[in-house]
């Protein structure tokens, strides 16, 4: 069996990222690397030092739903993480295989719902964060995204590679744009075996340094629904985004 890249790189960045001092661990002993080591890890989660060194190598093993919620304590992953974190342990390769050839498509009811949002920008969400429809305010105040090539309709790729996107969100553009890392590297996590979301990644490590960066601290992100504001913009010219099973005012994941 292949190692498990993606539970490797989580867990030491996880680790890397964690402070000892705020679970309660001090030293006198100077530490050469940030973070926990791995049998203060270990420890805190209740596994053998070994077992956990096997774990965060990649090592073909599967681990329990005990002792991935021992890790996520331990480490004090937020919700998002915690899913991340199942999502790489666990994931099965049937699962990979259908949800990654599945057509994308957005139901009538969801096309109908955005255009009755008026003045609110919206836009609907699928895998690796493409989009999949637009409402007209949204073609006005964001981008015209159905004149784009099929490929280029993402939403990571916009906010990553458009300066005119840099500059819709101004200030709030890299809280904003790694929100969409941070949904593209959960998606990412569902959908191991997607091509087009390795080819994604691939571009965006080349051309964008801010995505480089997020994506190494291994930032996740799980969209529920929220609202993006574009740089000045009052109440009614906002964009409501949302991740769901269900029509939501805003970006929907179909």
């Amino acid at each position: 069996m292949e190692r498990n890249e993606a539970l490797s790189d989580f867990l030491r960045a996880r680790r890397a990222a964690t402070d000892p001092g705020s679970l309660g661990i001090h030293d006198a002993s100077a530490r050469r690397v940030p973070g926990l080591r791995r049998e203060e890890l270990a420890a805190l989660a209740g596994v053998s030092a070994d077992y956990y060194t096997r774990l965060e190598q990649g090592r073909p093993i599967v681990p329990s739903e005990s002792v991935l919620d021992a890790l996520a304590n331990a480490l004090e992953l937020d919700p998002a993480e915690r899913v991340y974190l199942h999502e790489v342990a666990r994931r099965r390769a049937s699962a990979r295989r259908r949800t990654s050839r599945a057509v994308q498509k957005v139901r009538p009811g969801v096309h109908a719902l955005i255009a009755r949002l008026g003045d609110t920008p919206a836009f609907v969400l699928g895998r690796r964060t493409d989009i999949l429809a637009t409402n007209r305010m949204a073609r006005v105040l964001l981008a015209d995204f159905d004149a784009l090539p099929a490929r280029e309709r993402n939403a990571v790729r916009w906010i990553m590679l458009d300066e005119a996107a840099r500059s819709l969100f101004a200030d709030s553009w890299e809280q904003v744009a790694s929100v969409f890392v941070g949904t593209l590297r959960m998606d990412a996590a569902r959908n191991p075996d997607d091509t087009r979301t390795a080819e994604l990644v691939g571009e965006l490590s080349m051309k964008s340094e801010p995505f480089r960066r997020w994506w190494a601290v291994q930032k996740v992100v799980q969209i529920s629904h929220d609202t993006v504001d574009p740089a000045g913009s009052p109440p009614a010219r906002r964009t409501a985004t949302a991740s769901s099973a269900r029509p939501f005012a805003g970006t929907t994941k179909t």
